[in-house]
């Protein structure tokens, strides 16, 4: 653990600096990375606009084939 005695002789402020902006990069570096990864596709939105259509077409199929009395 020789890395971490230039951190010891650093004083509480810093300490608690330097912790803290480790924590935001990764913070930051995660949210960055999801919204990324999540945000590249719609294939989530295809597959609704292709179910609201199917299910459309069922519908007004039925409305058209159900006889009036």
């Amino acid at each position: 653990m020789s890395g971490l005695s230039g951190f010891a002789s650093l004083g509480p402020k810093t300490k608690n600096l330097v912790v803290a902006g480790g924590l935001t990069g990764f913070v930051f570096g995660v949210y960055f990375y999801t919204m990324r990864a999540v945000g590249g596709t719609d294939e989530l939105q295809i597959a609704i606009d292709k179910f609201e259509a199917h299910k459309n077409k069922n519908e007004s199929e039925a409305t058209l084939t159900t006889p009036k009395a």
